[in-house]
C-alpha cells in the first residue's frame, strides 16, 4: 500500500476519533470513562469514538457492531477488553484468529498489548459505545457515513464478515446506500449465510462472539474457526 494511501487511513482514523454527531453517543462514553466499572477503576479510560485497526491491506475485514462501555470505550482499540477471564468477545475472537495465524497472539485485553492481525482488518457499524448495546438508527446512520469512505480506502478487501445480525443488515443498508441493488426479498442473516451481489464486497454472517452465545453454545470456537476458514477461501479467489 501507498504511503499516501496508508496516510489517508490515518486521517480517516483521525476524523472518526474527533466525530462529535451524537451527542447521546458522545454524553454516555465519557460519563462511563468518568465513573469507570470498579474492576478497571485504574485504567485511563479512552471515551471517545473508537478508530478501526489492524492490517491496511487486509483481505478480511471483521465488522462488529458498536464498542462495549468497558471493552472498546475503555482501550480504544476494537474487539480489545471486554473480559478477563478469556470469555468475552476480544479473547473469543482473538483466539480464533490466533489459530488461524491471523492474529500474533490469542488475547486482546489492552490497546499495547501487542496485538498484531494479518489479512484482517477491524471496524465497527458504530463508533461509539452505546446506553444498553442498543444505538438508535438516525445515531447507525449517522456513523454510517464513514463506512463507504472506509471501504473506499481498503483496496484489497475481498470479504466482510459480520458479526451479528444488526451488523450484517447494517452493511446491506450501506450497500443499498451506495448504489448496489439489493435483491427482494431481502437476503436474512444466518451463521454462515454468504451473499454476493454485483458490485458489492461478499458479505459473511457469523453469530456474533457475545458471553450470551459463546457460554450456551451458540457459537463455539469450531464454528468461528470455520467461518474464518470460509473468509479466506473466499479471499484467495
Amino acid at each position: 500500500m501507498s504511503t499516501a494511501n496508508l496516510q489517508a487511513i490515518e486521517d480517516f482514523k483521525a476524523d472518526v476519533i474527533a466525530c462529535q454527531k451524537c451527542p447521546r453517543l458522545r454524553e454516555y462514553c465519557l460519563d462511563v470513562a468518568q465513573k469507570k466499572k470498579k474492576q478497571f477503576i485504574d485504567d485511563d479510560y479512552w471515551g471517545l469514538p473508537v478508530p478501526s485497526f489492524g492490517d491496511p491491506n487486509a483481505r478480511i475485514l471483521v465488522m462488529g457492531l458498536a464498542p462495549a462501555a468497558h471493552g472498546s470505550n475503555r482501550t480504544g482499540r476494537p474487539f480489545t477488553g471486554d473480559g478477563t477471564d478469556g470469555m468475552g468477545t476480544s479473547d473469543f475472537l482473538a483466539r480464533s484468529l490466533w489459530r488461524m495465524s491471523l492474529a500474533n497472539q490469542p488475547t486482546a485485553r489492552q490497546r499495547d498489548d501487542g496485538l498484531e492481525l494479518t489479512d484482517v482488518w477491524y471496524s465497527a457499524i458504530v463508533r461509539c459505545a452505546p446506553p444498553a448495546n442498543k444505538p438508535t438508527r438516525e445515531e447507525t446512520e449517522f456513523c454510517g457515513e464513514y463506512l463507504p469512505r472506509e471501504l473506499a480506502l481498503l483496496k484489497n478487501v475481498k470479504v466482510i464478515v459480520a458479526l451479528g445480525k444488526l451488523s450484517f443488515d447494517q452493511m446491506l443498508r450501506t450497500y443499498g446506500a451506495m448504489g448496489i441493488a439489493i435483491p427482494r426479498p431481502r437476503p436474512k442473516f444466518g451463521h454462515g449465510a454468504l451473499i454476493e451481489l454485483d458490485g458489492a464486497i461478499p458479505l459473511l454472517g457469523t453469530y456474533h462472539a457475545s458471553r450470551q452465545n459463546t457460554q450456551t453454545g451458540r457459537l463455539s470456537e469450531p464454528m468461528l474457526d470455520a467461518i474464518f476458514e470460509k473468509a479466506l477461501e473466499i479471499a484467495a479467489r
